[in-house]
């Protein structure tokens, strides 16, 4: 186990970056316990890239502090660099090397023997399933290849904190599961990961706490359940079976919560607090002569974490880096 202050594994405060006269963190705090996923969501430019690499040592904060199992990112980067595996938006394997020889030459930089690190190639290669092209240039890789490459990479010296940025963009769904158990697989083993991503799906999965940061600040942390339960009751939806019924549905639907339904490809959502709103709102519905094709009551989702706290959908355009 790690002796952090407060227990912490991973401690930012007070992180203050700034670009030119553009500020990319401004005050933003994050904390991870040991062998727990923290999951970092906001828009694009909320700073989440710049905060993975503070504390990867590849930034220094303008201010603030941030620390890596006890040790500070600017006066200590050394030892952190020796406890981290990094890796970032876009893959950064060399190219002209073979996806072997990659593994290779990162596991003897960080002090592997031979052995022991043509070994750990082998099992890494398996594990992602790239051991067929493990003889071949990794120019000649497919995106998805890179990407599954660069994972295995920043695995090679075994870790003890995994900093992931957006790791499964590109990826396929079989190979994002994999990445997934392979997340789930070294915090079990006591390894502490810090992980921005696109999909609430993937934070909803693999996170233990959620940090939600926009224009540079944290504005909601807590569990994925916390933040759920923080946005308040569940969701009504309702699609119609004939679309060009949608507006007289938003209309029924309004009138009945008193709040603006959301549509999104034909299907309403709408908040409601009261059980007794959907058995009325299918009554009201069929008294206005709207056939329903879909109804349906669920739980908060992350993303209606995210348009509550962000005020957008983190299916908008541009609404996750």
């Amino acid at each position: 186990m790690f002796s952090t202050s407060d227990h912490y594994a991973i401690e930012a405060h007070g992180l203050v970056k700034r670009f030119g006269d553009k500020t990319a963190l401004d005050g933003a705090g994050l904390t991870a316990r040991t062998g727990t996923v923290l999951g970092v969501l906001g828009p694009n430019g909320a700073g989440k890239t710049t905060a993975v690499r503070i504390l990867a040592t590849l930034l220094r904060p303008d201010a603030g502090t941030a620390r890596v199992d006890g040790h500070d990112v600017t006066t200590d980067g050394h030892k952190v660099r020796e406890l981290i595996g990094l890796t970032g938006q876009y893959a950064s394997v060399d190219e002209d090397l073979t996806g072997e020889q990659n593994l290779v030459l990162v596991g003897r930089l960080l002090g592997l023997t031979r052995a022991e690190t043509r070994r750990r190639a082998r099992d890494l290669l398996d594990r992602f399933g790239i051991t067929e092209a493990a003889g071949r240039r990794a120019k000649g890789y497919s995106g998805g290849m890179r990407r599954r490459l660069d994972l295995a990479v920043s695995l090679i010296g075994r870790p003890r904190f995994l900093f992931l940025d957006e790791p499964t963009t590109g990826l396929d769904p079989h190979a994002r599961n994999d990445l997934w158990t392979v997340i789930r697989e070294h915090v079990a083993d006591g390894v502490t990961v810090l992980l921005t991503t696109q999909y609430l799906d993937e934070a909803d999965q693999l996170a233990d706490t959620i940090a939600v940061i926009d224009h540079g600040r944290v504005v909601a942390s807590g569990t994925p359940d916390e933040l759920k339960a923080a946005v308040g009751g569940q969701r009504l939806e309702v699609r119609p079976l004939d679309p060009g019924r949608l507006t007289d549905a938003v209309a029924v639907l309004r009138d009945l919560t008193g709040a603006e339904p959301e549509e999104n490809g034909g299907l309403l959502s709408v908040g409601v607090h009261d059980p007794h709103l959907p058995p009325a709102a299918l009554r009201r519905l069929d008294d206005a002569g709207i056939l329903v094709g879909e109804l349906a009551l669920r739980r908060p989702s992350l993303d209606d974490v995210f348009l509550s706290i962000t005020g957008h959908t983190a299916h908008a355009e541009g609404a996750l880096a």
